[in-house]
């Protein structure tokens, strides 16, 4: 890796930062840790990571309050939450706040290594659109156009739609796909490229944040829900000619 990323690693666990660190410099990563929320702020501000790996509990605050702060300064900066197995509120709780994906402990560092690298190239994607402009279709559904390659969601004649990462490529996937009824299994695999544990519920949480997000501006419902089917998104697309 010529320009290796830089990662974060927050945790107030010193075996559980040290483990880490060692693992992901040994896959060809740059690695930075903190042990609490001060140290992470610092090393955010003083390195600007390009992902940081937060523990949801630290000893001066919420792993969660950092994400939050981190969505409303920065809102496409890539956030990892590493939760215990039994804080699935915690979990439901970040997602909904913004992070990009969460992790259960105990971990396999493998899978988090797996997940870190599906998060960055979706950054890499986002921050690729600032300067590249490739041919390409373009949506509109509702009241809403979609740029891909420049990963904009916009009011038509009207202000921008702030999405993560994450939420703008499970919109996408219904913009490929118009009509069509998708498991949450089919979603989670065409999104995130991971089979889907019984207990992840981060297609949920991303589907009510875009549902929120995008139903604020509309009357009737833009997403269908199929009771132990999936999801279908409810109205035409109709696909635009590329004008930049």
């Amino acid at each position: 890796m010529n320009n290796p990323e830089h990662i974060l690693i927050v945790d107030d666990d010193p075996e559980i930062r040290s483990l880490l660190a060692r693992y992901l410099k040994e896959q060809g990563f740059r690695v930075s840790v903190a042990a609490d929320r001060r140290e992470c702020e610092a090393a955010i501000a003083d390195r600007n990571p390009a992902l940081v790996v937060l523990d949801v509990m630290l000893p001066d605050g919420s792993g969660l309050d950092i994400c939050r702060s981190l969505r409303d300064q920065r809102p496409s900066f890539p956030v990892i939450l590493l939760t215990a197995l039994k804080e699935d509120v915690d979990r439901i709780i970040g997602l909904e706040l913004g992070a990009d994906d969460y992790l259960g402990k105990p971990f396999n560092p493998r899978e988090l290594v797996a997940r870190m690298r599906a998060v960055l190239r979706r950054a890499g994607r986002d921050e690729a659109a600032l300067s590249a402009q490739p041919d390409t279709k373009c949506y509109s559904f509702a009241v809403f156009e979609v740029d891909p390659a420049l990963r904009r969601v916009a009011v038509s004649g009207g202000p921008d739609v702030e999405l993560t990462g994450a939420e703008f490529d499970l919109l996408g996937v219904f913009l490929e796909r118009p009509g069509r009824l998708l498991s949450r299994d089919q979603l989670l695999d065409l999104t995130q490229s991971r089979e889907r544990d019984p207990l992840d519920r981060s297609i949920d949480v991303l589907m009510s944040r875009l549902r929120r997000k995008l139903g604020e501006r509309c009357e009737g419902p833009i997403f269908k829900t199929v009771r132990n089917s999936g999801y279908q998104l409810a109205v035409p697309v109709k696909i635009l000619p590329v004008m930049r």
